[in-house]
């Protein structure tokens, strides 16, 4: 079983739908990345209901701004996670991630799932649809938008630019596909069992 954050919940479906098909899901509140700190404590509930009924259980979250919590839970309940910092390191892949970051540190992403959402995950969010004067002071140190694509999908693509206009941002378009969350869960396959220190590389 593997149980992932709600803003995976697309991507997962559509590799049911294909090569793993055998696999469990169950996902948190995609809203959890707005009270970070409550994540660990709802993987935890999780794994407990859920432990009886599988014979392994992996995490589909990042770090998301827990701080290192959520990878001392998973410890101690002997759970593998992805590895990353955050959804945009395991979908661009670890050094694609850091090569974008030391090209220009000045880069806001946007995923399918943010990219869907934008009006309320950012505008709203932050309070520019209210005070729109704001968007200079919390985007002056930006410089460029990456959407990083999971699929093809021309509707997002020209409301990823939108977003990147309405920003003031200049705008770029990268496709990851899903291949990092689909290398990750393909290991449920692994014969030997999972020792509770282990991470998966993606």
């Amino acid at each position: 079983m593997v149980i992932a954050c709600g803003a995976l919940a697309r991507e997962i479906v559509a590799l049911q739908r294909g090569p793993l098909a055998h696999v469990d899901v169950t996902c948190l509140p995609a809203k959890l990345h707005n009270r970070p700190e409550r994540i660990p404590g709802e993987m935890r509930r999780k794994i407990v209901e859920n432990r009886a009924h599988y014979d392994e259980i992996l995490c589909l979250y990042a770090d998301c701004g827990t701080g290192g919590e959520l990878d001392r839970v998973l410890r101690e309940e002997g759970v593998t996670r992805i590895e990353g910092a955050h959804c945009y390191e395991f979908f661009a892949g670890a050094t694609d991630f850091a090569t974008m970051m030391e090209d220009e540190p000045g880069t806001f992403f946007l995923t399918d799932f943010l990219t869907r959402h934008f009006d309320r995950l950012v505008i709203e969010g932050l309070g520019l649809d209210r005070f729109p004067q704001l968007r200079d002071d919390y985007f002056k140190n930006y410089r460029r938008l990456v959407y990083l694509a999971q699929f093809e999908d021309p509707e997002l693509t020209l409301k990823a630019e939108a977003a990147a206009r309405r920003l003031g941002l200049a705008f770029e378009r990268r496709v990851t596909g899903v291949g990092g969350v689909e290398r990750f869960l393909t290991r449920l396959e692994r014969a030997t069992p999972l020792q509770p220190s282990e991470r998966w590389p993606i």
